[in-house]
């Protein structure tokens, strides 16, 4: 019970609550550009291309993250990176050339990247070690429920007009709100706390950040070319979206369960190594399923909850190695990671699909799950 009571639970709501709504408009932003220029006629290499920005975006700000919150403090640069997320997603419905789209996505998912970063430090920082597991699963089933409330939102708005970039904008600025009300039980950085970069955090415990890294090339490419895919197998729009949110609601039955479980597994990398097996064999299994858009959504449902366990079971890897004021850079390594994966993920599935077609989307995905399997095994071989 102590322990329970240790967890400073003002910060925690306010941090979780805020990056959830953004989590929602994420949800609904990536099946909505994809699909928009999908209908202008792009190939789906353009297509992850333009997505791939946004992995160069977070790759520039994940470094600079923590010196800036050191700076200006952690809860007003949360806010300030709130106000860019909303206007910046905003922009891409006045843009309407092409290449306009390229330095949108620098400064939408260079801002989000800042949200991610700040709102999860805000967490950890507040949850002691015995209970991360726990507090990370809770932080990742509210994200995981607005990730799935974002495609079927997608799927009742559509991808014309401006109705679907207007609730966007809303959904994102009413993430403010939580973060006011708990701007004085923000964390503090002080300036002559030095974490290191995030290079040398990214090797410290490998099997985490190469586990975010593989999560954020399939969650990221997986999310912008699964309305393609759907697309060229015959789903409709709205279906094809719904699919996505089978994803995202697996996230949400099961984050908690898995987070809870790593709290008393003795080597979490056993649990990634099997998780990261899971995403291997259902992803596989997916061209089976054409046209059964039930047996679709059934392994969409487990095979998502499985593998964005790579999320929460790595972070909570990484924070039992780390603690203290080595947090937020910890935090920003493990940002940093996922953002190669948000660089190479889409980019390959997209040239996977154009050379094999739609199988292409499942056989690069799988890929991504096998190397990091026995990258795993390799690791607890090793050290065992």
């Amino acid at each position: 019970m102590d322990a329970v009571e240790t967890i400073r639970w003002r910060g925690v709501i306010a941090s979780i609550a805020s990056i959830s709504v953004v989590g929602i408009a994420i949800g609904l932003a990536i099946p909505l550009l994809s699909t928009i220029l999908e209908n202008r006629g792009y190939s789906a290499t353009l297509i992850g291309l333009n997505t791939a920005m946004a992995g160069i975006a977070s790759l520039a700000a994940a470094p600079v993250a923590t010196p800036l919150a050191v700076r200006y403090g952690v809860v007003p640069l949360l806010l300030v990176a709130i106000v860019t997320t909303a206007l910046s997603f905003c922009a891409f419905y006045f843009a309407t050339e092409f290449w306009m789209w390229f330095p949108l996505r620098v400064v939408l998912h260079g801002a989000l990247t800042m949200v991610f970063i700040l709102s999860e430090f805000w967490i950890t920082a507040s949850a002691p070690a015995d209970r991360r597991g726990f507090v990370l699963g809770i932080y990742a089933t509210l994200l995981s429920g607005g990730f799935a409330l974002g495609p079927w939102l997608f799927a009742v708005l559509g991808s014309g007009g401006f109705a679907p970039f207007g609730a966007g904008t809303a959904l994102v600025l009413a993430s403010i709100v939580p973060v006011l009300a708990a701007v004085r039980h923000g964390p503090r950085l002080e300036a002559g706390e030095r974490q290191g970069g995030v290079i040398r955090y990214s090797l410290v415990v490998p099997t985490a950040t190469a586990a975010v890294l593989v999560f954020g090339a399939v969650e990221t490419g997986g999310f912008a070319l699964f309305p393609v895919y759907g697309a060229r197998i015959g789903y409709s729009e709205a279906d094809a979206a719904l699919l996505i949110s089978m994803i995202g609601l697996g996230n949400v039955a099961l984050q908690l369960p898995l987070g809870i479980v790593s709290d008393r597994v003795g080597d979490r990398r056993v649990m990634l190594a099997a998780l990261a097996a899971i995403g291997f064999a259902g992803i596989l299994l997916l061209p089976l399923t054409d046209g059964n858009w039930p047996m679709a959504a059934l392994l969409m449902f487990f095979w998502g909850g499985a593998t964005g366990g790579l999320y929460v079971v790595g972070l909570a890897h990484l924070g039992a190695k780390l603690s203290g004021r080595e947090l937020a850079a910890a935090n920003a390594a493990f940002v940093f990671c996922y953002s190669l994966g948000m660089l190479a993920g889409p980019q390959v599935i997209g040239i996977g699909m154009d050379i094999t077609g739609p199988a292409g989307f499942a056989w690069t995905i799988a890929l991504f799950f096998f190397v990091y399997t026995a990258f795993a095994l390799r690791r607890i071989a090793r050290h065992t």
